[in-house]
């Protein structure tokens, strides 16, 4: 992710704090907006990569860095889907993997939804007037040291631009997908001299896992008689 500006870092942050205290707007999909608040009201709290891993034995006193990703729910003609990005694979970190809209909260952020938007804004082009944000998902914990707040968003019409070096793809999946718990599967690979178990969710040739998939199936959970 590129350094914001102080111009539009500040822009981005009176919006934020404004949209916090405004009320949510009202319109279509309207249906959808409720089902997902009311997710955000129940179902299973934190997670973390290592869940399905109940051997690992992490160390007391860790310090975790913050960070916000969106959740980003596009509202089309066809039906809602979820907006993700594919990483460069010229990345240091996680070349090429799928993921949120996101990155570490900058001092300069309104918290976690100022780092998300802001985030947003800089990696696939969303203007932070065409956001609608619903709540906060459960933290979650990655291997690399992050804790992880995810931003549910309700997103309108615009125009993604991948950020150039940081994004190679921007696309979208159906959020009906994402949703459904039997659209996951456990996979496993050797890490750090250790199986490593985790969630896995594909849709045709992109490879949703790890901590993107551990967020999803938490959401899919909570969406369950929505």
């Amino acid at each position: 992710m590129s350094p914001p500006t102080a111009s539009s870092a500040a822009r981005i942050t009176s919006w934020t704090r404004r949209h916090l205290a405004s009320k949510p707007r009202r319109g279509p999909g309207v249906n959808l907006s409720d089902r997902l608040a009311r997710a955000l009201r129940s179902g299973p709290g934190d997670s973390s990569d290592f869940d399905l891993n109940p051997g690992t034995v992490l160390p007391p006193g860790r310090r975790l860095r913050p960070a916000a990703v969106l959740v980003p729910v596009w509202q089309q003609a066809e039906g809602a889907r979820l907006i993700l990005t594919k990483r460069s694979s010229h990345l240091k970190h996680h070349p090429g993997q799928i993921a949120f809209p996101g990155g570490k909260i900058d001092e300069g952020d309104a918290g976690p939804e100022g780092a998300a938007l802001r985030e947003a804004h800089e990696e696939i082009g969303l203007p932070p007037d065409r956001v609608t944000l619903l709540g906060r998902l459960p933290a979650h914990e990655t291997v690399t040291g992050y804790t992880v707040i995810p931003i549910l968003a309700l997103v309108g019409d615009f125009t993604p631009v991948p950020e150039p070096g940081e994004v190679d793809e921007v696309f979208s999946v159906p959020l009906p997908h994402v949703l459904a718990p039997a659209n996951f599967r456990v996979e496993r690979r050797m890490w750090r001299g250790e199986w490593r178990r985790y969630y896995t969710v594909p849709y045709g040739p992109y490879y949703i896992w790890g901590a993107t998939a551990r967020i999803l199936r938490g959401l899919a959970e909570r969406m369950q008689g929505e």
